[in-house]
Formats: structure tokens, sequence, C-alpha cells
């Protein structure tokens, strides 16, 4: 059977001059294309592991472990009313997620070169699914939580309806900075080098091991600027009831995680143009 090459559809590829247009309508043109990604990110996560799923929750018990010996026994560091596992673990949840999906997306462009070399699709959908596959470890994480709150009397009111927004804030941070980090990468292969440094420094500026209490007041509204403060503690917030919601941390690190992911979506789309050609 012949085709005629002359009703095939084509798309033509050609610079743009100036800042590339977002075209997000693109991407949901490729949503079915994304749920691959994602399936396939999720597959080979859990497919070829010793542990499977158990290896994804006792990173953050390991942690929790860990923290709670050297900050919560040794440093005597305050968990208020909490018992500091329940208010490590709360912290945990949201960071793991953060940290997983932030690295997996700064390197999706240059671990799919074959493919983008080969067929068009909207390069967002890479980074886009890193974040979306990650939040399965996050649910995964979650049914540790739960039990360990009953397990120390601690029982979620109603303010737990607020914890989808705060994993979508998380999400957005992780898929602004991803989107900056997985174009430079293409350039630049530091960035895969310098990704546990740049996770460990974010680690201690935020509220993880310790409670936003102890950060002066005078620094606290730049501290504010740090998106996944405002997760952490809206975390605990939603979690346990036992700390005041951080209504202004979370308007302060919501317009920042915005600024990140817009700024990011116009710098991956000018990019973009050059993936094929560098990588």
């Amino acid at each position: 059977m012949k085709f005629d090459t002359n009703k095939l559809p084509t798309r033509r590829i050609e610079p743009h001059a100036g800042w590339m247009p977002l075209n997000l309508q693109e991407v949901y043109e490729y949503r079915r294309l994304l749920a691959i990604f994602v399936w396939r990110d999720v597959k080979a996560r859990y497919k070829q592991t010793l542990a499977g799923v158990t290896w994804v929750i006792v990173q953050p018990v390991v942690s929790m472990v860990v923290f709670s010996v050297f900050f919560g026994r040794w440093l005597n560091v305050s968990s208020g009313d909490v018992p500091y596992p329940v208010f490590a673990f709360c912290a945990l949840v949201p960071w793991t997620y953060f940290v997983h999906a932030l690295t997996v997306a700064s390197t999706s462009v240059v671990g799919q070169q074959s493919v983008i070399s080969k067929a068009y699709f909207p390069r967002l959908l890479l980074p886009l699914a890193a974040v979306l596959g990650g939040l399965v470890d996050l649910l995964t994480s979650m049914v540790v939580l739960i039990p360990l709150m009953f397990y120390y009397g601690i029982i979620p009111g109603p303010q737990i309806l607020a914890l989808p927004l705060l994993v979508l804030l998380a999400a957005l941070t992780a898929l602004g900075v991803g989107l900056w980090l997985a174009a430079i990468n293409v350039r630049f292969r530091d960035v895969n080098h310098a990704m546990p440094f740049i996770t460990q420094l974010w680690l201690f500026a935020t509220p993880v091991a310790y409670p936003i209490t102890v950060v002066p007041e005078a620094w606290r509204l730049l501290y504010e600027l740090n998106p996944m403060a405002a997760v952490v503690e809206g975390f605990r917030w939603a979690l346990t009831g036992e700390t005041e919601l951080p209504l202004r941390m979370l308007l302060v690190s919501g317009g920042v995680a915005m600024t990140i992911l817009v700024s990011g979506l116009y710098w991956f789309r000018r990019e973009e143009i050059t993936f094929s050609d560098v990588v």
C-alpha cells in the first residue's frame, strides 16, 4: 500500500524571533503522551528494585529516626505540643517528594536525548511527567504518616482538606525550578553534579528538622521567600492543627513559586528549540 505523502500531517519547526510563546494548549493536545511518560517513570522507579514500594517508605522513615535522635533528643529542638517524630515526618513527606521531583525534572531532558532527537513533542512533557510521577511516592509516604499520627493520638481536623493545595504548591515549585535547571543542564552538565549540594542547602533553609519560630523575626520575611518553607509549615498545620495557619507565608511563597514557574516556562520554551542540536 502506498501513501500519498502530500496528505500526511506535517509540522514545520522554525526558529522564533525573541521569546517563544508558551502555547500550553499544545501540552493538553499531547496529554496522552504525558500519561505514558508518567506511567513509564513510575514503572521504572518501582519495577526493577529489590524492595519496591518499601524503598520509598524507608527513606523518610530513616530520616525521621535520625532527626528524632539528633535534633529531638540530643539537641532538644522544640516541636511544641507535637511529638517530634510526627513533627519531623509531617515535613519529610512533602520534602522528600520535592527533592525527588526536582532532581528527576532537572535531568529529564538530557536523560531522554535519544527520544527528543527522533520525534517532535512538547519538551515540557518531560519535566512535567517527572513532577507528576513523584506524587505516587508522596501518597505512599502518607500511608506511613497517618498510622504514626494515630499512634501518638493525633487526629487530623477539617484543615486536612488544605493538603491538596499545599501539594500543588510543592509541585509548582519543583516544576518551576526544574524547568530552569533542565534547560541549563542541556548546555552545562554540571547541574547533575550540583543537585545534591543544592538540595542539601535548601534543606537547611527549610524548617524540616526545626520549627520556624527559631528564625529571628528580622529574617522571617526573607525566609518566607522559600516556597518549601510554607509547604512544610502548611503540612504541619493541616495534619496536626497544633500550629497556626501560615497565611502570610503561603501568600508570599505562592507568589514566589508562580514567578519561578512562569519565568521557568518562558526560559524553557526559549531554549527548547536548541535541545535536539545541543543534547
